[in-house]
């Protein structure tokens, strides 16, 4: 059996195609991503998933999808876009199509009847994978956009959130990410020798810089777009950041912007450990599993400064996979389904 997972996300899509033997067990996994911004091309879904499932189409078995998207800009409700994202995706295939809701897997029409219960709902299929490396954890889950923190008990997800706006308001939801973060939204003052400066709210620069000039991530690893249209080399990336406190590279040193950086990263990782703790107290849980494009960088120093002991999901799955861990989790999530 072969059974494709799709994370359809506002800036990136996910692909995990997983193979099962006759006893169920995997056998191998296949993965892959596409920067794909949707609040721009969501016109364009259905050839985008038809391009990342390439040649495994035709022995596909079954395909599963999670889903964010439906919070772009370019779906006046996520209604709207619950919609548009699981009619293109059912148009797509030929095979059974599966949606990620909050209390498991709904087919095409039950999702119309209800898009409510697949908006957002991705960080279920990864908390599916957390379970599996520890029964009684917190999962964080650090994309390139948002920070999921989840606790799982006896195995089982008890999230007190449901909604996003649910649980921005739990501390299980981070809007801050390894890459989109405007650096504004993190910051409004940054140290620079003794003093603070107070930072502009431009879309000057944002986490992917940071963590290019702390040597967090490779260029490779900087997928988004930039904020200007510029490369995304080092110094490309201190040019950003030197705007941010309405500076150049004239005025500032090497040494200030990377100063700068290690303070906006500090302070991020630290409004991470604030939920985390939160969390972590009220369900009275104490060990985290990281996993996600900042599961290092983000996730285990966040666990760190919250005085949590936690673990890689790469202790189960490979470092690639664990960056569309959502995917892989769809993938098992839709093993049994039945329309």
């Amino acid at each position: 059996m072969k059974i494709a997972g799709f994370d359809i996300g506002g800036a990136n899509t996910d692909l995990a195609v997983v193979e099962f033997d006759d006893q169920g067990n995997i056998i191998n996994i296949r993965t892959d991503f596409e920067y794909f911004p949707m609040w721009l091309k969501n016109d364009e879904l259905g050839e985008a998933l038809l391009d990342l499932i390439g040649n495994d189409l035709d022995d596909l078995d079954a395909v599963g999808v999670c889903m964010t998207a439906e919070l772009v800009d370019a779906y006046k409700t996520k209604k709207e876009g619950v919609i548009d994202i699981a009619t293109k995706s059912e148009e797509s295939f030929s095979v059974p199509v599966g949606f990620i809701g909050l209390n498991g897997i709904l087919n095409f029409k039950k999702v119309t009847e209800n898009p409510d219960e697949v908006a957002a709902a991705n960080w279920i299929a990864t908390a599916k994978i957390a379970s599996k490396i520890e029964n009684n954890c917190i999962m964080i889950d650090t994309g390139s956009t948002t920070t999921d923190i989840i606790p799982i008990k006896t195995g089982s997800e008890c999230a007190k959130g449901r909604s996003d706006l649910e649980r921005l308001k739990t501390g299980e939801l981070v809007y801050s990410g390894t890459l989109r973060t405007n650096v504004a939204a993190i910051v409004d003052k940054v140290q620079l020798g003794d003093e603070f400066l107070r930072v502009s709210s431009e879309l000057f620069a944002i986490t992917a810089d940071v963590h290019m000039i702390l040597g967090n991530i490779k260029e490779e690893d900087y997928i988004c777009s930039t904020p200007d249209g510029a490369g995304k080399s080092k110094e490309d990336c201190m040019r950003r950041i030197a705007r941010v406190i309405c500076g150049d590279m004239d005025i500032l040193s090497q040494s200030d912007i990377e100063k700068i950086s290690a303070y906006i990263y500090k302070e991020q990782v630290q409004r991470v450990a604030e939920a985390l703790l939160e969390v972590s107290k009220r369900e009275n849980l104490d060990k985290v599993v990281t996993t996600g494009l900042g599961m290092n960088i983000i996730g285990a120093k966040a666990a760190e400064v919250a005085e949590l002991e936690s673990i890689g999901m790469d202790e189960l799955l490979s470092k690639e996979e664990c960056v569309v861990a959502p995917a892989i989790g769809t993938a098992l999530m839709m093993e049994n389904f039945k329309e």
